[in-house]
């Protein structure tokens, strides 16, 4: 630990990012005090990792339930901050900790920017991962998808939405919609292995066939491209329904069509080429427009962080210091900013996707919450402890039940889990079984509770 004295930091969020903050400053003897919007702990590794991920799921619920039970570690679940929520910026600011580090993710939802986006049948990929995830307030919602649907993307998102509407939801057909070719996939190969079994193999040799003199052009061997990426498709799940999974290349959504009941009945699509830049190629449209048939479309197209929570916000972005301090990791990457004064934001940090949203998954949110935790402990070593814990416990208590909030503590998790274990052979889960609304989880815990 830097310095004597143990500071109190509060970290907002306890997804991947700000469990690493917090586990880091923990074992360095700071106080910490976590404040989650969440009931349950975890962020994108509880409501973002496919939840037919038993063993990856568990072994970070794992290490996250080590680090809750720490004697310096205080949570505090079911505690929004933000406007009307139950805490502003200002006033956790004003709770008495020496830092605040904000690991919130990326909550808000970047518009489509597509005609006709609002139509029955367009999801939101966030969305559709909330649902099956059964995180409260998308769990219960219904997801009606259609016979054919369009996934808008190529990265690891798209897959695992194609790998419930094949495995769970046993549609069709799904689309994979590439603006670029399939040398520039994104996903992750083995994850392709949930999916791989359903893949129409003559529909995508058609499809190469479709592209190839685009390919050429930038140097790209068809023949070649096409055997390496139908390689990736061994050590397949064995298949659960006869859906048929495709791709188009080389296309980007242009519009929406619809019918009389403004459902969806397929995409105006844009033919793109590949041009070259650097190392990598851009699409550019090509003006040759056509209609792509399909009943339902989700964009897997990234997140922004929420501008409601009441830090200075920029183009979908938290705004950071903009000068670099030459530290590594530069501690201007993680202080958050304010361009009206055009100074720091003093004891403000921020980590993970709230610092970049859709940037990577939970290991690269966990690096950069290590990473943060060494530019605060930077700061705190410059720093007089402001506070102690049982003030601004005392103050950040007596503010909860002014706003009649209902925070659940370590306890109150406990509880839960016994609760939900009960539950296990609900069949209507995939993976583990969890309540989908928060009242149900607050009368479990409070019926749980000794």
């Amino acid at each position: 630990m830097s310095g004597t004295q143990a500071h109190v930091i509060i970290v907002a969020g306890a997804g991947p990012a700000g469990m690493a903050v917090a586990g880091a400053l923990s074992k360095a003897g700071h106080e910490i005090i976590i404040l989650n919007r969440d009931i349950k702990f975890g962020g994108l590794a509880e409501y973002g990792i496919f939840p037919s991920k038993l063993k990856l799921r568990g072994g970070l619920k794992k290490q996250y339930w080590e680090l809750l039970q720490q004697k310096n570690v205080h949570y505090f679940g079911n505690v929004s901050i933000g406007s009307g929520k139950d805490l502003t910026v200002e006033e956790v600011r004003g709770l008495g900790a020496s830092a605040v580090v904000f690991t919130i993710g990326a909550q808000g939802t970047k518009a489509i920017g597509v005609e006709g986006d609002s139509a029955q049948g367009v999801f939101h990929a966030k969305d559709v991962v909330y649902h099956y995830n059964r995180l409260p307030g998308f769990g219960d919602r219904p997801f009606e998808m259609g016979k054919h649907v369009a996934v808008i993307g190529a990265g690891d998102v798209m897959v695992d939405i194609a790998h419930w509407l094949i495995r769970y939801k046993k549609v069709d057909r799904v689309t994979a919609i590439v603006r670029r070719g399939p040398v520039e996939r994104k996903y992750n190969p083995k994850e392709i292995r949930a999916v791989c079994a359903n893949m129409d193999l003559d529909g995508i040799k058609q499809e190469f066939e479709r592209i190839k003199d685009r390919m050429l052009k930038v140097g790209q061997n068809p023949d070649e491209v096409l055997k390496a990426f139908t390689d990736e498709f061994t050590k397949c799940e064995p298949k659960v329904s006869d859906a048929k999974m495709g791709f188009r290349f080389l296309a980007s959504p242009k519009c929406i069509l619809v019918d009389a009941h403004n459902r969806v009945r397929g995409l105006e699509m844009e033919d793109n080429r590949l041009d070259p830049k650097g190392e990598d190629t851009v699409a550019v449209g090509l003006k040759q427009f056509y209609e792509f048939p399909c009943d339902s479309v989700v964009f897997a197209v990234g997140d922004k962080v929420d501008e409601t929570v009441g830090l200075p916000y920029k183009n979908g972005m938290f705004v950071t210091n903009p000068n670099k301090t030459g530290n590594d990791p530069d501690d201007a990457l993680f202080q958050a900013y304010d361009e009206s004064t055009g100074q720091v934001m003093e004891g403000v940090f921020l980590a993970g996707w709230a610092r970049k949203a859709s940037e990577g998954l939970v290991g690269v949110a966990k690096r950069d919450g290590d990473w943060c935790a060494e530019v605060v402990e930077r700061y705190l070593a410059t720093k007089k402890a402001s506070g102690h814990v049982k003030v601004v416990l005392d103050n950040l208590h007596s503010l909860l039940r002014k706003r009649q909030s209902h925070p659940v503590d370590v306890n109150g998790l406990r509880a839960l889990e016994v609760a939900e274990r009960s539950f296990a052979q609900k069949d209507d889960c995939i993976g583990e079984f969890k309540f989908a609304a928060n009242q149900d989880m607050l009368k479990y815990i409070e019926q749980g509770k000794v």
